[in-house]
């Protein structure tokens, strides 16, 4: 094992606006009228000076829907607006903090013909992401278990993600014929050389040490720790960023990451992933595949990728490089659009079907081949929505979105 020194292109300041400190607890409550079965979705614990939220479908892997994503907006607006809660965090029940979206959900909808509801849940989601990533009191995700998709999503815009030696990274949507949405354009394309295009295309796994040594988490604990952690939140009274960082250090680990992690492979990653186009990419991969495990593991990944995926997700990390948040999102918001429209491809359906419904693992690609994806095929996924469809609207002038 060897100690990591952080590459981390990605952290950002830890000061935010600070509200004044106020000793008065209060059990803030959701007043919002729902189904008690979604609110038993997202639970809520009351702490001193502070709120948690908790995902609670585990036996789905927390799979966010689109009542959790509701539940969570209205939950950290009132949060957001309460003077006697200082900060926020949000954790998963069971071994997972979130999985993603619930695609099978979103799949039996498509089959139904109900595209409506899969607006609703992407532009839900969609919004709660920006309210987390321009948030004005410190928040914190306990990054426990499984951290994947649209669960990545919810948790690396904010102030503070805790990663643990039982987190599990990923951004897999290629291999369901989809994109890695949910803001992963704007976090991918910031991290160091070309790493954000090799997980995107390959959907390979990262665990918690390498999330901290990247810069995609900002603490380690052992996940058995994390129980002193809570314990040490639920006691500060405080909104102060650096204090909150510093009780997440005082139980902290330091970072050691494998010998044969690909964060010891970057200028090899950067080699291969540099290039314009995945062909080219391709190209470079199978140059190198005779002398080189990299090659061969990622050549094995993009075989079974959707190519159109494949193509689409390049340029939609390559455009965030130079976009702000609401700009990702806002892109994002129409290519997820446009696939479910199956105007073009379904690809979507196929990817879900053959990896979560029928788990045959042999998805049939509308267009089998890289050669096959035309640049029309991709531009349709990049094109503004027709006239009768609203884009996704943030509140960009009330909360302003950062680089």
């Amino acid at each position: 094992m060897h100690r990591f020194r952080s590459l981390s292109l990605f952290r950002r300041s830890l000061q935010r606006q600070s509200h004044s400190c106020f000793t008065t607890i209060s059990a803030q409550r959701d007043t919002y009228p729902q189904n008690p079965h979604f609110q038993q979705e997202v639970l809520v614990e009351g702490r001193a000076f502070s709120r948690a939220a908790i995902l609670n479908r585990p036996s789905q892997l927390n799979a966010v829907t689109t009542s959790m994503a509701g539940r969570l907006q209205r939950l950290y607006e009132s949060w957001e607006d309460n003077s006697q809660i200082g900060f926020v965090t949000m954790k998963g029940s069971g071994r997972a903090f979130c999985s993603g979206a619930d695609m099978v959900t979103i799949y039996r909808l498509l089959q139904e013909g109900n595209d409506e509801s899969c607006k609703e849940f992407f532009r839900t989601l969609y919004q709660f992401i920006y309210l987390l990533g321009t948030y004005l009191k410190p928040n914190l995700a306990i990054l426990d278990g499984i951290t994947m998709g649209g669960g990545a999503g919810i948790a690396v815009p904010g102030m503070f993600r805790v990663a643990t030696d039982k987190t599990v990274f990923a951004t897999p949507e290629v291999q369901m014929g989809f994109h890695p949405d949910a803001g992963a354009s704007f976090y991918l394309s910031r991290l160091p050389g070309y790493l954000g295009e090799f997980l995107a295309l390959t959907g390979e796994r990262l665990n918690g040490a390498e999330l901290v040594a990247c810069g995609l988490a900002t603490h380690f604990s052992l996940n058995a720790k994390l129980a002193w952690i809570e314990e040490r939140l639920g006691q500060l009274m405080t909104d102060d960023p650096s204090v909150i960082s510093e009780s997440l250090a005082q139980y902290g680990d330091l970072v050691y990451i494998d010998k044969n992690s690909v964060l010891h492979k970057i200028d090899r990653i950067d080699k291969y992933f540099c290039h314009d186009t995945v062909e080219e990419i391709v190209d470079a991969l199978k140059e190198g595949e005779s002398h080189d495990e990299v090659c061969s593991t990622a050549l094995k990944k993009l075989k079974e990728a959707s190519p159109l995926s494949l193509k689409i997700t390049l340029q939609s990390i390559r455009e965030g490089r130079f976009q702000s948040l609401d700009q990702c999102l806002a892109r994002e918001y129409r290519t997820s659009l446009h696939c479910i429209s199956k105007q073009v491809s379904g690809d979507f359906c196929e990817g879900i079907r053959a990896r979560l419904v029928d788990k045959d693992y042999a998805p049939k690609w509308d267009a089998p081949s890289l050669e096959a994806v035309t640049k029309d095929m991709v531009d349709f996924y990049f094109a503004p929505l027709s006239t009768s469809e609203p884009e996704l609207h943030l509140p960009t002038a009330s909360r302003e979105p950062y680089m």
